[in-house]
């Protein structure tokens, strides 16, 4: 071996040994000041609520605060680039969930979905429950299908607006039925179900938060949970799969954290696991229950992989129902 080549391999071999031990070092220091916790949607929203709920526990945990800022627009690519821009050191953080909607729906995106993120850990999922008026006379999820096959096109459907959970899940279970149906998108959950229950929307998905008590006066019908298991705030509500549909049927709203690419594995772990804490927390599980977010226990190399699947997966519910890219 060569003078020359012993040197680059004792190089290599340095590098090594420093690299990992200055990864380590970063995990150990983060956070060293306050963070920037990045919601690209409106206060209130379902992901602005559990990334509050988690990040304040998670600041208690480190010392450190972990300051909220909603950053909405342009279908919360306006946020999401923020984060996606910043430095990879761990201080500002993206918590949302429709990064994979985004990507489908939007053809000029400032960024690339799939490697301008590290997927970090998810909160949770709440599953969308269809919803009908008690005048429409649909006791059944199947009894809305036939009338759809009845009637292809009559029917309509309202949701938050285009590109929004209760649009996708709508699209979904539709698709796996095989009906056709209207969309109406509005500009949020509260005109899209006030249209139902004044009777001009058919049906819609919606989240459990904002139809439960409704349902419980007897002004909505809940016909099925889009979800592979019952949900807890609704037992007696049967699954889209229990009335007969495939898992294709399934469309549950998730939010997670994100960090920009390229920030240390480390310090990725580290939020992981302090996440993963705060969220066993008994005051933190009992806010979920609340908002009937359900847990998703998953390392980082399976939110990952989820991750990766969910932004597939809505590319291929553009594609099949035809909903226009913007």
């Amino acid at each position: 071996m060569t003078f020359q080549q012993r040197f680059r391999l004792a190089g290599a071999t340095v590098a090594l040994a420093i690299f990992p031990f200055a990864d380590i070092t970063s995990a150990q220091d983060w956070p060293a000041r306050n963070v920037t916790v990045v919601v690209p949607l409106a206060a209130g929203s379902a992901s602005d609520i559990m990334a509050r709920v988690v990040m304040d526990q998670v600041g208690r945990q480190l010392g450190k605060t972990f300051v909220i800022e909603n950053r909405p627009g342009a279908g919360g690519t306006v946020g999401a680039n923020m984060v996606a821009n910043s430095a990879p050191d761990g201080h500002t953080i993206l918590c949302y969930g429709a990064l994979g909607t985004a990507h489908a729906l939007y053809t000029k995106l400032p960024y690339d979905t799939l490697t301008a993120f590290t997927p970090v850990i998810p909160f949770g999922q709440q599953p969308l429950v269809l919803i009908t008026s008690p005048a429409k006379g649909y006791k059944t999820l199947r009894e809305l299908i036939a009338a759809g096959k009845a009637r292809p096109g009559a029917l309509n459907y309202s949701s938050a607006g285009v590109g929004s959970a209760s649009h996708f899940a709508a699209e979904r279970l539709r698709i796996s039925a095989g009906f056709t149906a209207q969309h109406i998108p509005f500009r949020g959950a509260a005109e899209a179900v006030t249209e139902v229950v004044a009777e001009r929307a058919d049906f819609s998905a919606q989240l459990p938060s904002t139809t439960l008590q409704l349902i419980g006066e007897g002004k909505l019908v809940a016909l099925a949970v889009s979800a592979d298991k019952r949900a807890a705030g609704m037992p007696q509500v049967p699954t889209t799969i229990e009335a007969g549909l495939t898992a294709d049927s399934i469309y549950p709203f998730y939010s997670g954290v994100f960090l920009p690419a390229k920030t240390p594995r480390a310090i990725v772990e580290k939020l992981h696991q302090e996440a993963a804490k705060a969220m066993r927390e008994p005051s933190v599980q009992e806010r979920f229950k609340q908002l009937g977010v359900e847990a998703m226990p998953m390392t980082v190399v399976q939110f990952e992989k989820f991750f990766k699947d969910d932004v597939d997966a809505a590319v291929a519910l553009v594609q099949a129902a035809n909903i226009p890219r913007q």
